[in-house]
C-alpha cells in the first residue's frame, strides 16, 4: 500500500509539525488542521496528482476562491492547463471519508457548480471521499455530466473507457499515453469503511431492508473475489469496475450512462453465474440489485486488491462490517472475539484435526482455528514470502486443512451464508459450511448436502457456543426422543418399573452437549460455552451424570456475568473443555455406578422397606375408612369421599412422603460420598476469569485473565 503523505514528506511537496496537527502544503506556502477528516483527504489527493497522474506541483493550486453571485466559495484543488494557473483544467472536490451517499452526491453537485462559475472552461471534475471516486468530463454548452473512469494523466488527451487492469505495476508507461492502475491494498479501517458505506447506500432510503441489503452485498463481495481469481494476461482490465461507454457510441448522456450500469450488471451477473457453478451451495439465489445500486457498491470496491490484502486485515473488516449489522439483527450468533481465541488457544489442533462447530454462527470459531493452523505454517515455513517451495508447502499446510479438515453448521441461512462469505474472505475452507439444523442426525445432513464428512464419530475438536435459552419440543421436532437427553431420567430410587418417556421438551444447549457427543471420536475435545445453570441447579444433575459418563471433564472455566452483555445477553456462563471416553470406559462407569445403586438399595433393604410402607398405608386406610364406615352407617366407598376420610388421608400421606424423602436424601448423599470413594479420581481444571479484555458494553479493558488462565490450561491438557 502506497503511503502518500511518507512520500510526499520526502519530496518536499508537505510538512508537518511535531504532533502532527497541522500540515503545511510547502509550494502553496499554506498551513491547514490536519486534525479535520476532510484535510486528511485533501493531503492524498494533492499527493496523488502529482505522484500517480505526474501534474507539476506549479500547475496546482489548492482552496481557490469562487464566486458564486454574491456567495464566495473556496474549491479544494484546482489543476491548470497552463504555469501560469489561468487555464483551470480540473476541479478536486474532496470530502471525509465517512460521507454518507447523500452527501456525495451532493458533494457532485457542488463541484460542477464550480466548474460552471470559473471564468474559463474546465474539462474534468473528481469528486472524491478517499474511499469513493467519481470523474466527469464536463461540456457547458451542452449542459451534461459525461461519466469517465479516471481523470487524464498529464499530457494525456485519449483516455480508455476503464482504469484498473491485471499487472498494471509490471506495464512499462509511454508518455502521452494513459497510465492504467493496479488494483490497491488497503488497511483494515478503509476496508471496513468501504464495506459498511457500500451496505449503507444499498438500503438508505428504504429501497432494501438492511437484512436484504447485506445477502446483496454479499454476493457482490463474492463476485469481487472472483474477479480477481480469474486467470488474465497482464493488461487486461478486471470486469469489476465501471467502464464508460463513449460519446460516438450513445450521445445521450441519460441513456449512456444506462447502458454503462446495464453492460456492468450482466458482467457482474457472469462473475456470478462463474463462481456458483463452482460452488452452488454459497449462493441459491440471484442478484436482485437494480443496475444503479451495483454500480454504487462497484464503486466503493473497484479499486481494492481483496486478494493481496491481508488475511488478518480482511478478516477484521469483514467481521466488523458483519458485527455492526448482526449485533441490531442477530447478536446472539457471536461469541466475543476473546473467548473464542482463549478456547482455541488452549486446544492442541494441528493441520491433521478434523474440527467442527455445530452451531458456527459467522464462523468465529472457525476462523480462529484455521489462523492457528496457519501460523502453525508461518513457523514451519518461516521464509515463504521469499522462497517459492517455502511458499508452496506453507500454503498447502493450511489451506488443506481449511479444505478438507474444517466444518460448520448453521440452521439460519443467512448467518450460514455469510459464514461461508467470512471463510472466502480468509481464503477458503467456505464449502464445509453448511445450513442445517445443528441437532438433527447426521443421515438427515447427508440428504441435504453433497458433503458426506459430516459423520459421527470423526472428529477430534468440536468447539461451540451453541443458542441458549430455546426449547426443543416433541410436538415440534420428532427427533427429539433419538436424544438420550431427551428421555426423561431413570430414577434408581423409584419401585415400579419405569416405561422409557421422552420429555415434552429439552433445552437446545443440553441436546447440543449430546449431539457433539455423537460427532467426536474417541479421544476427541469438546469446548463448549454453556449457562452455569447445568452446572448448578439440581435439577439439571442427569445432565452432569451423563456428561461424567460420556466424557473426562478436563476444565471448568467460569466467565463473569457481563461475558456476553454487549450482545444483550446476561445469563451467566461458563466454559466447558471435554474428552470423550472410550466406548469401554463410559460403560464401565455406567456398570460401576449401577453396582453402587444395587449394594445401597440392597444394604439398606429400601426396595422391602417401601413395600412395607405401601402395606401399612393401605391398612391404615382400610382401618381409617371402616372407623368412618361404622360411625356414619355408610358404605366403605362412601366413607373415603368424606371430607373426614380425605384430610385424614392427606396428614397420613404427608408424613410418610417426609419419611420416603428423608430416605432417598440418605440414600442419594451415601451414593455421592460412595461414587467419589470407588469411582477413578482424576484431576480437574478449575478457574473463575473476573476481566477478559472488554467490559458489558463490549469496549476494551486493560486486563484479561483469560491470557494467564490460557497458558496455565494448555500446559494442564499437555499433560493428559
Amino acid at each position: 500500500m502506497k503511503d502518500y503523505i511518507q512520500l510526499g514528506i520526502e519530496k518536499g511537496l508537505i510538512a508537518f509539525n511535531d504532533d502532527k496537527s497541522r500540515i503545511r502544503y510547502i509550494y502553496q506556502n499554506k498551513e491547514r488542521n490536519y486534525n479535520n477528516p476532510e484535510e486528511k483527504v485533501q493531503a492524498v489527493t494533492f499527493l496523488k496528482l502529482i505522484l500517480d497522474y505526474l501534474y507539476p506541483v506549479e500547475r496546482i493550486k489548492m482552496f481557490v476562491p469562487v464566486t458564486r453571485g454574491s456567495e464566495v466559495r473556496e474549491a479544494d484543488i484546482i489543476v491548470y492547463d497552463d504555469s501560469m494557473c489561468l487555464a483551470p483544467h480540473i476541479v478536486v472536490e474532496c470530502k471525509r471519508q465517512d460521507i454518507s451517499e447523500a452527501e456525495f452526491l451532493q458533494a457532485i453537485e457542488q463541484a460542477y457548480s464550480y466548474a460552471y462559475y470559473l471564468p474559463c472552461d474546465v474539462k474534468y471534475v473528481w469528486v472524491t471521499s478517499g474511499i469513493r471516486n467519481e470523474y466527469y468530463e464536463v461540456d457547458k454548452n451542452l449542459n451534461t455530466r459525461n461519466q469517465i473512469p479516471d481523470i487524464p494523466q498529464f499530457g494525456v488527451d485519449k483516455m480508455a473507457s476503464y482504469k484498473y487492469v491485471y499487472g498494471a505495476e509490471y506495464m512499462e508507461h509511454e508518455e502521452g499515453k494513459q497510465q492504467f492502475f493496479a488494483l490497491s491494498i488497503i488497511d483494515q479501517s478503509e476496508l471496513t469503511r468501504r464495506f459498511k458505506q457500500a451496505h449503507e447506500a444499498l438500503w438508505a432510503g428504504g429501497q432494501l431492508n438492511p437484512s436484504d441489503a447485506f445477502d446483496e452485498m454479499d454476493k457482490l463481495i463474492f463476485c469481487k473475489i472472483w474477479d480477481e481469481r480469474k486467470p488474465r494476461k497482464i493488461g487486461e482490465p478486471y470486469d469489476f469496475q465501471i467502464i464508460t461507454v463513449s460519446k460516438q457510441e450513445e450521445k445521450d448522456a441519460d441513456k449512456r450512462r444506462q447502458k454503462e450500469n446495464e453492460n456492468l450488471l450482466n458482467r457482474i451477473k457472469a462473475l456470478y453465474e462463474e463462481g456458483r457453478k463452482k460452488d452452488k451451495e454459497v449462493f441459491r439465489d440471484d442478484i436482485r440489485l437494480t443496475p444503479e445500486k451495483v454500480r454504487t457498491v462497484v464503486g466503493y470496491l473497484e479499486s481494492v486488491n481483496l486478494g493481496e490484502t491481508d488475511l488478518d486485515s480482511k478478516g477484521r473488516a469483514f467481521e466488523t462490517f458483519m458485527g455492526s449489522f448482526f449485533r441490531g439483527n442477530f447478536g446472539q450468533y457471536f461469541t466475543p472475539r476473546e473467548i473464542v481465541k482463549f478456547i482455541v488457544d488452549v486446544l492442541p489442533i494441528t493441520q491433521d484435526s478434523k474440527v467442527l462447530d455445530t452451531s458456527c454462527g459467522s464462523g468465529g470459531f472457525l476462523l480462529y482455528a484455521l489462523n492457528k493452523v496457519r501460523e502453525q505454517a508461518t513457523a514451519y515455513y518461516p521464509n515463504h514470502e521469499h522462497d517459492v517451495r517455502q511458499h508452496d508447502r506453507w500454503f498447502k499446510h493450511w489451506h488443506d486443512f481449511a479444505e478438507k479438515n474444517l466444518y460448520g453448521i448453521e440452521i439460519s441461512e443467512q448467518i450460514s451464508r455469510a459464514a461461508k462469505m467470512n471463510m472466502i474472505i480468509h481464503d477458503d475452507g467456505h464449502t464445509n459450511v453448511i445450513t442445517s439444523d445443528g441437532l438433527v442426525s447426521d443421515e438427515v445432513i447427508f440428504a441435504k448436502t453433497s458433503n458426506q464428512e459430516f459423520k459421527y464419530g470423526t472428529f477430534d475438536f468440536i468447539i461451540t457456543n451453541p443458542p441458549f435459552g430455546s426449547t426443543i419440543r416433541q410436538s415440534e421436532q420428532a427427533y427429539l426422543k433419538t436424544y438420550q437427553l431427551g428421555k426423561k431420567e431413570e430414577d434408581w430410587l423409584a419401585v415400579k418399573a419405569q416405561p422409557e418417556n421422552t420429555r415434552d421438551g429439552q433445552s437446545t444447549e443440553v441436546l447440543f452437549i449430546e449431539q457433539d457427543y455423537k460427532f467426536l471420536k474417541e479421544g476427541g475435545y469438546l469446548a463448549i460455552v454453556l449457562p452455569d445453570g447445568i452446572l448448578t441447579n439440581s435439577s439439571m444433575q442427569y445432565v452432569r451424570t451423563q456428561i461424567e459418563d460420556w466424557f473426562r471433564i478436563v476444565a471448568v472455566i467460569s466467565m463473569p456475568q457481563t461475558a456476553f452483555a454487549a450482545n444483550d445477553a446476561g445469563v451467566k456462563t461458563s466454559v466447558l473443555f471435554l474428552r470423550k471416553w472410550k466406548k469401554e470406559e463410559t460403560d464401565r462407569l455406567v456398570e460401576a455406578k449401577k453396582d453402587i445403586e444395587d449394594k445401597l438399595l440392597e444394604d439398606s433393604n429400601y426396595l422391602s422397606l417401601r413395600a412395607l410402607w405401601d402395606r401399612e398405608i393401605k391398612h391404615k386406610q382400610k382401618l381409617k375408612a371402616e372407623e368412618i364406615k361404622g360411625k356414619q352407617r355408610i358404605t366403605a366407598t362412601e366413607a373415603k369421599k368424606t371430607e373426614e376420610y380425605k384430610s385424614w388421608n392427606a396428614a397420613m400421606l404427608e408424613e410418610y412422603a417426609a419419611k420416603i424423602d428423608e430416605l432417598k436424601t440418605s440414600l442419594t448423599e451415601q451414593y455421592q460420598v460412595t461414587k467419589q470413594q470407588q469411582l477413578p479420581d482424576y484431576p480437574i481444571f478449575m478457574a473463575i476469569a473476573e476481566e477478559i479484555g472488554y467490559d458489558s458494553t463490549g469496549k476494551k479493558t486493560a486486563t484479561n485473565e483469560l491470557d494467564f488462565i490460557g497458558e496455565e490450561l494448555k500446559k494442564f491438557i499437555a499433560t493428559l
